[in-house]
């Protein structure tokens, strides 16, 4: 049942210049009240001793050094707590690391069942898959589900961020900064590093409610997590999740039937998730370690309406209803010991994405009345085995001190597309999912190889210089090195500069080359059947595909570091990348060449083809600021407020042509848009809590810039929307908090499609924005939330 707003007169001219408005009340307020913050570093008291400073973090991510603390990096490191992703009120990590860092953007899909469901975040405006995502220092293993829609992120596999619990997890590390010389491939943008907890005692129990002002989008979590001790300074670590959400349904009225025919917004959804980590010493120097992570998946989205009289079995039309069925696990197990001054670290990780699609309340109309209405389409299987050894020696009688590492990786991955049943696939297939049906057998894997080398000097106390090289050899396409400088030096106490310059490279996924799916898709306001063909499939050669190589980057970064003082905190950093080969997933290659091409090959369920392709070069660039404090009002007030911008900005450099058929564009303008603009301009964070006593309240404000896209058929720019969250908490008793919040509070809504008219006859101008939304189609959501901790 909708809960009641209340209803608040707003001038006309208010909405229309709402963007500049809120700009204006930023530098009115935002910039005063950090400046209080600045002032009021000097006079508050000061820390208490069990709570740690912005700034003062132990990170091991960007470093192999150990005591690192986040302002001692020479690169950009941004240090999010657990405590902090659950207060934010967002059930999935995802939404919540997107408004709380202004580098992180989390484009709300809300009508593409792989992009809905596979939930990447991006980094500095780049592709997810070009982020390395790591649990414990760990790689981390990718989606076998592959984005093929119009979304964010289209043609990627990346990791699955919902595939973590958040009651797991104590703290999440963002290096922004090119690190492909220390983990290897992916590392373009940065490093996401989630760390898990590992109490040795304790237990905490949350349960989560929310729903949207609209009466829908009803969401259910419950978690819980305990800390035991094991053997002599061992310790176990289990945390549990379990969540449910009910659909939105934000599409306009199909103007063709003057009724709601589509559903766009977010899938009804559940997610169950394990993860456990362990650890055991042996003597004093010998310590067995091991974490892992296991989540069931189910979701169910709405693909594209089909009129009446499209299949007898429906006749007054049919939503082909798509569900993927996920497993996802990730386990690691490690010694790692110190010999003396050297430290070892030898682990074996594997991790597993199983996807299987079930389409049902649709028909394949090649098989006329006689259709099911439901199928099997098939699934995928991402695998991956990683063998990592790391040697790390401090050299603290060199100079004014240092460390020097070596290691190296094993890696084995796989890949295999199991088909759906005959009748998913025969003639035209399924509406909505055709499913998988490879023509030729999918079962790939292969193999890599490295060893890297890493090191970090002080010369003088005040100055830390560092590099690293890295060499990468896949079995596909060869060997690849990278290399890395750093440097940062304290000009006086609590102020220092930084940079980096390196290399990095993105590898060529197995899901890139040798994804193989037929399915329906939008072209020009038009449902057609694709194919989507591996680069070595026949077909594809002739149509211009050839194999794919690796991405290679050359990235710059340099900044300004002041603090920690006194609780105070400020970073900026400018930062430049460009991109060679970028990996993208071609258009829908149709007309009469292609035609007669697939009618050659004896090709009939589809009329169009694409297939992956290096065809473009990038630079982006960008700017990233931070301001933190925190400190003690008083004997029982504390008050911790932090702020974030940034501004990015990709440029195409060069589109290569098709090689075959050079009348067919490999990509178009929307496909560039994806890549270069479509994701906010810039983009402002703030938030603010404040605790006294028993009570305590927050606030978090999101602003986002600009972003252009063709969502239909005209380009357009969307405008920056703001979102404002608020909240409040009280301890009812000894460890038990009841909490409130409101998201959205303003309402915000994306801008809509300026040119729906012109695609009545294909939507009913169904559509309300595009799939590129930061800030989502749901509005106002109300949450209740009870935690627990002993």
């Amino acid at each position: 049942m909708p809960i009641p707003s209340l209803a608040i007169t707003v001038p006309s001219h208010f909405l229309v210049n709402r963007a500049a408005i809120w700009r204006a009340m930023a530098m009115k307020y935002m910039v005063p009240m950090m400046g209080f913050a600045i002032l009021a570093s000097g006079t508050a008291h000061a820390q208490t001793q069990d709570s740690e400073g912005f700034g003062d973090e132990i990170i091991v991510t960007g470093t192999r050094a150990s005591g690192r603390a986040a302002l001692e990096s020479s690169a950009p490191v941004d240090v999010v707590s657990g405590e902090a992703i659950a207060d934010s009120g967002f059930p999935d990590l995802g939404r919540a690391l997107n408004f709380l860092q202004p580098s992180v953007n989390f484009a709300r899909a809300a009508t593409t069942a792989t992009a809905a469901n596979t939930k990447p975040v991006t980094l500095r405006g780049l592709s997810p898959d070009q982020t390395l995502v790591l649990v414990n220092g760990k790689r981390r293993h990718a989606n076998a589900v592959l984005n093929v829609n119009n979304s964010i992120g289209r043609g990627s596999a990346a990791v699955d961020l919902d595939t973590i619990p958040e009651s797991a997890i104590e703290r999440i590390e963002i290096l922004r900064d090119g690190a492909a010389a220390q983990y290897g491939s992916d590392a373009i943008a940065g490093v996401v590093n989630i760390i898990l907890k590992s109490n040795a005692r304790g237990a905490s129990g949350e349960l989560f409610a929310s729903i949207t002002e609209e009466g829908d989008g009803e969401t259910g979590l419950a978690s819980a997590s305990a800390g035991f001790g094991i053997g002599d300074g061992g310790h176990l670590m289990i945390s549990a999740s379990a969540r449910h959400q009910q659909a939105t349904n934000r599409a306009f009225v199909d103007q063709r039937f003057d009724r709601i025919t589509y559903r766009i917004g977010d899938p009804e959804a559940s997610v169950a998730s394990l993860a456990i980590d362990t650890a055991l010493p042996f003597g004093e120097t010998l310590e067995l370690y091991g974490f892992g992570t296991l989540t069931r998946k189910t979701s169910n989205n709405g693909a594209g309406f089909r009129v009446p009289g499209f299949s007898p079995i429906h006749p007054n039309g049919f939503l082909p209803i798509i569900e993927p069925r996920i497993w996802d696990i990730g386990v690691t197990a490690g010694l790692r010991g110190e010999f003396g001054e050297l430290k070892a670290d030898l682990s074996q990780g594997f991790g597993s994405n199983k996807a299987d699609f079930r389409v049902f309340d649709t028909a394949n109309v090649s098989l006329g009345p006689a259709s099911p209405t439901a199928f099997d389409s098939g699934g995928v299987t991402y695998r991956q085995y990683v063998t990592d050894l790391v040697l790390s020696l401090p050299l603290d009688n060199v100079l004014a001190g240092g460390n020097i590492a070596a290691g190296g990786q094993y890696r084995r991955e796989s890949y295999q597309i199991r088909s759906g049943e005959p009748d998913a696939y025969i003639g035209t297939g399924a509406d909505g999912f055709a499913g998988f049906n490879p023509r030729n057998p999918t079962d790939e894997n292969r193999k890599a190889w490295a060893a890297f080398l890493d090191a970090e000097l002080r010369p003088v106390k005040p100055l830390l210089i560092g590099g690293a090289v890295r060499y990468d050899h896949y079995g596909d396409f060869g060997g690849k090195t990278t290399w890395r400088a750093t440097s940062r030096l304290e000009l006086m106490e609590g102020v220092a500069v930084r940079a980096t310059v390196g290399t990095g490279f993105k590898a060529p996924s197995l899901q890139q080359q040798f994804f193989s799916a037929v399915q329906g898709a939008l072209s020009a306001g038009r449902l057609v059947t694709v194919g989507t063909l591996p680069v070595g499939d026949p077909v594809a050669r002739a149509l211009g595909a050839s194999d794919l190589k690796p991405e290679r980057s050359r990235n710059f970064t340099a900044g300004l570091v002041v603090g920690p003082i006194e609780g105070f905190s400020f970073t900026a950093d400018y930062f430049h990348i460009r991109i060679k080969d970028r990996i993208a997933l071609s258009e829908q290659l149709g007309g009469a060449a292609v035609v007669n091409i697939l009618t050659a090959a004896g090709i009939t369920n589809f009329q169009q083809v694409r297939f992956f392709t290096n065809a473009i070069d990038t630079t982006t660039r960008g700017v990233e600021l931070t301001a933190r404090w925190q400190g003690d009002l008083g004997p029982d007030t504390r008050l911790s407020l932090a702020a974030g911008y940034g501004w990015f900005d990709s440029k195409l450099n060069a589109l290569r042509p098709n090689p075959i058929l050079p009348t067919l564009p490999l990509l178009n303008t929307k496909s560039i848009l994806f890549v270069t603009e479509a994701q906010p301009k810039s983009k402002f964070t703030f938030q603010g809590s404040l605790t006294h006593g028993n009570f305590d309240a927050g606030i978090n404000v999101a602003a986002f810039g600009t972003y252009r896209s063709q969502p239909l058929n005209s380009i357009q720019t969307f405008g920056g929307k703001e979102t404002i969250d608020v909240s409040a908490g009280y301890k009812i008793l000894q460890g038990v908090r009841l909490g409130f919040g409101v998201q959205n509070l303003l309402d915000a809504d994306p801008d809509t499609i300026d040119d729906q008219q012109s695609f009545i006859a294909a939507t009913g101008g169904s559509f309300p924005t595009g799939e590129e939304t930061p800030i989502g189609l749901n509005g106002r959501t109300w949450y209740a939330r009870l935690t627990a901790r002993f």
